[in-house]
């Protein structure tokens, strides 16, 4: 993942756009990490691979983001469900919940991971969530793994864990905004 995303950063400084089909399949990455975290977040990796899916069809249509995320404005479609736009802003929330997820572990020395999904949490999603979603979520963090049995799940230990989650948090930062800035740019606003 960390590598994945350092590349799509590199392509953006490059080219000052991101593929679709890269960015997809950086992402595509990022679904196994939301499987890892057991069964509270099982119904965040079917949704968030769902999105993935359609992006990575996306693709064969639409070679960047930007060309994508202008054919839905053109047609009036941005905030429909399904489509790309409303799936491309779903996944940089699900990219963006990990990055902070990253950010509290590698800042805090807990033991478990609950602490840390609640605020990743917190922080992206729960403003867009029901009360009953955010309730069967704050519940759901009670049953996460410890971050001892997350990074034995991820083959990992705490010094590989610490430079590949850093490395994520480092490559995904520009990604995200960059991917922030095209709905701005076009006054679509995130907050939906």
């Amino acid at each position: 993942m960390a590598l994945a995303f350092g590349e799509l950063a590199a392509d953006l400084e490059a080219a000052g756009e991101l593929s679709v089909t890269d960015f997809a399949k950086a992402c595509s990455l990022v679904s196994v990490l939301f499987g890892s975290l057991g069964f509270a977040f099982k119904f965040a990796e079917k949704d968030y691979t769902s999105k993935v899916d359609d992006l990575v069809q996306a693709s064969e249509r639409f070679k960047t983001l930007g060309s994508l995320l202008e054919v839905d404005v053109e047609q009036g479609t941005v905030r429909n469900g399904g489509s790309h736009s409303r799936n491309l802003l779903r996944v940089k929330r699900g990219i963006e919940m990990v990055k902070i997820l990253f950010e509290h572990i590698l800042e805090s020395e807990c033991s478990h991971l609950r602490d840390s999904a609640s605020k990743a949490y917190e922080a992206v999603f729960s403003q867009h969530h029901p009360w009953a979603i955010r309730k069967a979520v704050a519940a759901g963090t009670y049953t996460l793994p410890s971050k001892s049995q997350f990074l034995k799940v991820l083959k990992e230990d705490d010094a590989s864990a610490r430079i590949h989650m850093s490395g994520y948090v480092g490559g995904v930062k520009p990604v995200i905004h960059h991917v922030e800035t095209l709905f701005l740019s076009r006054n679509l606003g995130l907050d939906w």
